[in-house]
């Protein structure tokens, strides 16, 4: 009898989005088989998955953690591999779906090696996007891939978005939960710490994108990705702040309709949907309760205090590399806030400095595009270093 199962490939298997994917990928043994895991440097938790799941392949960027996953999955059957090319070839292989959650510009790479292959490819690395959103949809065009995201707001504006109906739609509204500082006083966000910066109220995710999340440029990362996702200029792409992260997001219609997609704040449902798409499967995310939420709130986002925002909107109207050059920054910045080396409210000065030293250049091609990121991380690191 042959093998119906899709066919299945985690790139970022031990971050947040990944370990979620693999929960629900193991749970339906019935409609997925595995075929390759690749991790960053966790070595240990990737052995563990590989042994549950059994995929052709376990991979790491890691080089230097190869001869522990080695003897970790010694006689296993699975085969092992480490560094870029090997993180690469894995999201060659011949996989009918393929989750995309490396974080960062480090995503970009193998991300486009499985757009190249036309298969599905659920989209959890914005940054993708960001950097290299036109060189990036051109080539699903291509080659004919589907492209989900599962960012939970995109994932919820795709579920509402009337493609046929494009040219009635007046805005899409991409919701925020404020993040752990929504309330707080620019004098207090200047003392947080990282491990502030870390608590979400409402989401569980990685150390990098929670820190986004409070500074609020994750929203303006999102406001671009949207951008590329859905073909709308920026004036029509507007944030609004919901603190309880029921309603997903939204898209008003010339109408007068808004449609809204609501979910508990969970990121196992969007990753379901993308997982089971065109159907839909169970979950285990908690289902929706609203009588016990009770109340729904909305508020604009603050300019003065969240400023990631407005630079997200200025780099998306100058084009170009600006985008890269802002996500290339903010990832600098962002690492260093965590190890301690600047306070929180220098992430977007270091962010807004290096946009400004760097003038957008068109971008022709993906070494373009590596190029101008290698150009905003070293600017952007000599702003850091200036202030440790």
């Amino acid at each position: 009898m042959s093998d119906t199962r899709r066919t299945v490939t985690i790139l970022g298997s031990t971050g947040s989005i990944g370990r979620n994917t693999v929960e629900l990928i193991e749970a339906r043994p019935d409609l997925y088989r595995t075929q390759a895991l690749v991790a960053n440097t966790s070595a240990r938790l990737l052995a563990e998955q590989a042994l549950r799941l059994r995929p052709a392949v376990a991979v790491l960027a890691d080089e230097s953690a190869l001869p522990l996953l080695r003897d970790l999955l010694n006689g296993s059957g699975i085969a092992v591999a480490a560094g870029a090319q090997a993180v690469i070839e894995a999201a060659r292989l011949p996989a009918d779906w393929v989750m995309a959650a490396i974080v960062g510009a480090a995503g970009l790479a193998p991300t486009l090696e499985a757009v190249r292959r036309g298969c599905v490819v659920a989209l959890a690395n914005k940054e993708s996007l960001v950097c290299a959103g036109a060189l990036v949809m051109a080539e699903v065009a291509a080659h004919g891939a589907t492209l989900l995201p599962v960012d939970s707001e995109h994932s919820a504006i795709f579920q509402v978005f009337e493609t046929d109906q494009r040219a009635a739609i007046d805005k899409i509204v991409l919701t925020a939960s404020g993040g752990p500082f929504r309330q707080k006083s620019l004098a207090e966000m200047a003392a947080m710490s990282p491990a502030q910066a870390v608590a979400h109220p409402n989401w569980s995710m990685g150390a990098k994108i929670s820190v986004d999340s409070a500074s609020m440029m994750n929203k303006g990362l999102e406001l671009i990705e949207a951008h590329h996702l859905f073909i709308m200029p920026e004036d029509k792409i507007d944030i609004l702040v919901h603190p309880q992260s029921v309603i997903h997001s939204m898209v008003a219609y010339a109408d007068g309709s808004v449609l809204a997609q609501l979910g508990s704040p969970d990121m196992r449902t969007p990753i379901a949907y993308a997982l089971g798409w065109p159907r839909r499967i169970s979950s285990p995310a908690p289902k929706l309760d609203l009588a016990a939420i009770a109340t729904l709130t909305f508020e604009a986002p603050d300019p003065i205090r969240f400023p990631a925002l407005a630079l997200a909107r200025a780099a998306l109207q100058s084009g170009g590399s600006a985008p890269t050059v802002l996500n290339a920054a903010n990832e600098e910045a962002v690492a260093a806030f965590l190890a301690g080396r600047i306070g929180f409210l220098n992430i977007a000065e270091i962010v807004d400095q290096t946009l400004q030293s760097l003038s957008p250049v068109g971008l022709g091609s993906i070494a373009d595009v590596l190029a101008q990121d290698g150009e905003a991380r070293v600017c952007a690191q000599a702003l850091i270093n200036k202030r440790t």
